[in-house]
């Protein structure tokens, strides 16, 4: 029997990347990546899904930060008796929780990007905040940011015109950390070997 991951759906896609690249024994359960504009749902879908696969799994893992649950996560995984990602958003994971902090606290009106919201930014914010609709509620959502950084894992020239691109229909400058996935890589490898 595999082992079974509970993964953030914005995340899923490097996971299996992760799985292919060292030959896990894996199966992937992503969750909507659009949990993440409603957090507090978050944990209960968690839970769920963790009730459904477990009897088919040796292991589970949760492939989520704690993303906004402020604990509610971390109850449920220690209900389940299962680990999490560590940090508490997929920055921290990417990029580095020291890296993360710094950033923050150097520009505290910091917008991060990776490449799913990169490449998702119109579906999943322009959209989601109805901007789409009323481009007019742009200052009221981001008037306190100052900038964007793009942490990305897998840069390519067409990404990196997306990211400018969401920069700007935020009005923001846009800087571009390349940060690839060996956060995430460590911290896979270290929930599922363990």
């Amino acid at each position: 029997m595999s082992i079974g991951v509970v993964a953030c759906g914005a995340i899923a896609t490097h996971i299996a990347s992760i799985q292919e690249r060292y030959e896990l024994d894996l199966t992937i359960y992503p969750l909507p990546p659009l949990l993440h504009n409603s957090p507090q749902k978050i944990a209960g879908e968690v839970d769920a899904l963790l009730s459904k696969i477990k009897p088919d799994h040796e292991k589970c893992v949760v492939a989520y930060a704690d993303c906004g649950t402020y604990g509610a996560l971390d109850a449920v995984i220690e209900a389940h008796h299962v680990p999490r990602l560590g940090g508490n958003h997929c920055y921290d994971i990417f990029a580095g929780q020291n890296e993360i902090n710094t950033i923050m606290e150097a520009t505290p009106g910091t917008y991060f990007l990776t490449d799913f919201l990169v490449k998702s930014f119109h579906r999943s914010v322009i959209v989601e905040l109805g901007l789409d609709k009323r481009p007019e509620l742009r200052d009221d959502y981001f008037k306190n940011y100052e900038q964007v950084i793009w942490l990305a894992q897998n840069p390519t020239p067409e990404l990196e015109k997306e990211a400018h691109t969401a920069a700007s229909l935020i009005g923001l400058p846009l800087e571009i950390r390349v940060v690839g996935e060996d956060g995430l890589t460590r911290e896979i490898l270290s929930l599922v070997r363990d």
